[in-house]
């Protein structure tokens, strides 16, 4: 088991690991899902899950949006969960992964995170 699949099974359990895991890596990596948050308004959120300080929360409908309808309903397709409980789980798992994967306060690069796969 690499790191990546550590970090996200102890944090959020094996089920929404593999959710995180492939939600992380359709956008690149870290740095990937962190930049579409961004780009959606949500940077003070997601620099809170980076930062040292206590992570903000980000509601189903936020996380909805800024991901968009095609990658949700992927998502869903494939754990087999309905969107609701889908961006439930997810919109409480995400915040925690990010902060286990940015443990010192930023977002590693990409050759950090070839090495955790």
């Amino acid at each position: 088991m690499g790191l990546l699949d550590g970090v996200l099974g102890g944090a959020v359990g094996a089920e929404m690991a593999t959710v995180v895991n492939s939600l992380i890596q359709q956008h690149g990596g870290v740095q990937g899902i962190v930049t579409q948050l961004e780009q959606q308004g949500l940077g003070n959120t997601v620099r809170s899950w980076i930062g040292t300080g206590p992570n903000q929360s980000i509601s189903p409908d936020e996380l909805s949006s800024a991901l968009g309808p095609e990658t949700v309903d992927e998502l869903s397709q494939t754990t087999g969960l309905d969107r609701g409980s889908l961006l439930s789980q997810l919109s409480h798992a995400l915040p925690q992964v990010v902060d286990g994967l940015t443990p010192n306060g930023r977002v590693p690069d990409e050759h950090e995170e070839s090495t955790w796969v």
